[in-house]
């Protein structure tokens, strides 16, 4: 780690994609070096060259790709560019590993543990196959599964998602590598889980002495992990330095707006919800730019960005492409603004009132006279939501959210307990009276590409739902009620013409929404609308619910695992574990000082993009996951795994008591961690 030698050098990589418009140039002259041990994070948005400069590296590239001439790849002396197929493939695996974003689709579903992890190893010739096992094994521990004998004859979809990345990560440290590259490693996880990821990857580089280049669109992650980082746009990095140094003072005006689109836990969030998001697109790869390729969408813009500019020294060991920056200004923050707290509606009526809400899957019996087991979703639950708030549901994965958001929209019915929506109970209504009901309820998926028909255009999805309620009278109605619904959500009116696979991620949960508001609902549910978008795309899609919420008057119920961004939005939250309620509060309230041992947890794991901080920052690190459903633990859920649990935990449940005006937690020593 004390070599001052490269272990990487890429020098002028430019990686194109040749298709029948043209070719495509995703990488455009990057540059970098990185030390033996060093940590490198690379950020930027989709499309920004992030993936294709890591694929680049190992020569996982298309047969539709290209490396550019003068591109340079050498890693300790030997260039990666000039190897045979047969040569890079004895350092893939080897000298260098990479963890992919999905670890599902990365893991063969039809082979065991055993066999995916000592595959490598043998491939290698680094162990033999009694060896590799006994490795193997030991690797899984290290990555802190439980019973790793075990683990290694199971099979992927046996295992949670924390759980497959763990695997994954002992597959790369397999062979000792000098290199990991991690595309995305924590994107789909629990804040709980990524946080114990993100401790294994940094354990395992002072361990091993691993460099790892690790590539992430969340700005916490990179400081939780990195030394450096680079920032990425439109193919160019933009910027360089040390990460303390750029996530505080970026040099950038990209960086700069990616940080200031982020929420942070601890700063209160302004009085109008909204952040600050950067309005556009990235440029067409196919057809860059003259000048400077953020110019269009750059709040600092000068007559002399009409110009291309270099990656120039800006400060010590810090670089920026940009002419403002490099002729010495400095890029301010924008002034916050004042944040007021929400009214308390102490005697208003709820929209929405959840009592007792139970919902339970029968398991099939293991022999014909055993006992008849369920799993246990929702147990219990209290939940009430006022007109005109926006009510946040977070927890782990496991927890019930999305459960909760199928019975109060009826996609599936409780197994007890009321659901009262005005003055009907939407857990026992027939489906004559939830019909007429399902207008003013309704609901934005996870995955919007999963919920619109690649078979219809926008505007047939759109006037979908028009039609079957009777809300146009014709033809030329509805395709001017889809103009105004695509204009409402910041779409021009020639999208209906166009099919979702010709969107972006973040367009296409503006379809989900234009849908869900074609029938002029009174409440939204959302459920993790924003968990697989980019950190700008993410601000954008917040001001959009904003602004129609106030526009318009909707109430949401906001379903994340985001913390930040649930407290941007939220009103009220109500935090669940395994299928309890273990907190309710006004936002404010929750944030300033929780109760609960659980939500202090879940705090304490998420990352802020800022280094300082995050090193004087109190982390409360949750060991394992969640206990099964099927046999929850008695007394209090959360006792497996809570700090200050003690015997009473485990006799007796904790109700969920009152302990402040509008603050109530079930925990027998609430406040006391």
């Amino acid at each position: 780690m004390n070599d001052p030698s490269p272990l990487l050098e890429v020098r002028n990589l430019r990686t194109e994609f040749l298709t029948d418009g043209g070719p495509v140039r995703a990488v455009d002259g990057v540059s970098f070096d990185m030390r033996p041990g060093e940590t490198v994070g690379i950020v930027g948005e989709s499309g920004s060259g992030k993936s294709v400069t890591a694929l680049s590296i190992l020569r996982l590239l298309a047969d539709n790709a290209r490396l550019g001439e003068g591109s340079s790849i050498r890693f300790r002396g030997q260039d990666l560019a000039s190897l045979s197929e047969e040569e890079i493939r004895k350092l893939r695996g080897g000298e260098i590993a990479m963890i992919f974003q999905d670890p599902l689709t990365s893991l063969n579903p039809v082979l065991r543990i055993s066999r995916q992890l000592t595959e490598g190893m043998l491939a290698h010739g680094t162990h033999n196959a009694g060896e590799a096992l006994r490795h193997g094994i030991d690797l899984l521990a290290r990555m802190g599964l439980t019973a790793p004998e075990r683990a290694v004859n199971g099979y992927p979809h046996e295992f949670s998602g924390g759980m497959r990345q763990r695997v994954m990560l002992a597959m790369g440290f397999a062979n000792n590598p000098s290199l990991l590259i991690a595309d995305e490693p924590t994107t789909a996880l629990d804040v709980t889980i990524q946080a114990q990821i993100l401790d294994l990857l940094k354990a395992l580089n002072r361990e091993f002495g691993t460099a790892v280049l690790l590539i992430s669109h969340d700005l916490g992650v990179i400081a939780n992990v990195c030394e450096r980082v680079l920032v990425m746009y439109a193919g160019e990095v933009v910027e360089e330095g040390p990460a303390e140094q750029l996530l505080a003072d970026p040099r950038h005006p990209y960086t700069w707006a990616l940080l200031n689109a982020v929420p942070r836990l601890d700063q209160e969030p302004p009085a109008d919800k909204r952040l600050t998001a950067i309005e556009g697109a990235p440029p067409d790869p196919s057809k860059p730019a003259e000048g400077c390729r953020f110019r269009p969408r750059c709040p600092f813009a000068i007559e002399k960005c009409g110009e291309h500019p270099d990656l120039l020294p800006v400060a010590e060991d810090r670089k920026a492409r940009c002419w403002v920056t490099q002729g010495g200004e400095r890029l301010l923050k924008p002034a916050p603004a004042t944040s007021v707290a929400a009214p308390v509606k102490e005697d208003a009526r709820p929209m929405l009132e959840l009592r007792g809400v139970v919902k339970h899957y029968p398991l099939r019996r293991e022999t014909l006279f055993g006992e008849r087991k369920a799993v246990r979703a929702v147990d219990g639950v209290d939940l009430d939501i006022m007109r005109g708030e926006t009510v946040g549901l977070v927890g782990e994965s496991g927890s019930g959210k999305s459960t909760i958001a199928r019975l109060i929209t009826r996609i599936q019915k409780p197994t007890s307990g009321s659901i009262r929506f005005g003055e009907v109970d939407l857990a026992t209504a027939p489906r004559s009276v939830l019909r007429p009901l399902r207008r003013r309820i309704q609901m934005i998926f996870q995955d919007p590409y999963a919920s619109l028909n690649p078979r219809m255009t926008v505007g047939q999805i759109l006037e979908e739902p028009l039609s079957f309620h009777g809300l146009v009278a014709g033809a030329s109605e509805a395709k001017a009620k889809v103009g105004e619904l695509l204009e409402l959500v910041g779409l021009p009116a020639r999208a209906a013409e166009r099919y979702p696979h010709e969107f972006s991620g973040g367009q296409r949960q503006r379809i989900g929404t234009a849908r869900a508001l074609a029938v002029e609902p009174e409440l939204i549910i959302a459920d993790e609308p924003i968990s697989a978008l980019d950190v700008n795309i993410r601000a954008q899609i917040i001001n959009l619910f904003v602004g129609l919420q106030q526009r318009l008057g909707l109430t949401f119920l906001f379903i994340a695992h985001d913390l930040a961004v649930v407290r941007q939005v939220s009103d009220h939250i109500v935090v669940l574990y395994l299928g309890k309620v273990m907190e309710v509060a006004r936002a404010r309230d929750l944030f300033a000082e929780p109760l609960h041992p659980y939500t202090r947890s879940l705090i304490s794991a998420a990352p802020i993009p800022d280094v300082a901080v995050e090193r004087r920052r109190e982390h409360i690190r949750l060991t394992g996951e969640p206990p099964s459903p099927v046999s929850p633990p008695s007394g209090c859920r959360f006792r497996t795994r809570c700090p200050i649990a003690q015997g009473v935990c485990a006799e007796v449940e904790p109700p969920l008591a009152e302990h402040r005006p509008g603050h109530r937690a079930a925990c027998h020593f609430s406040g006391q961690l």
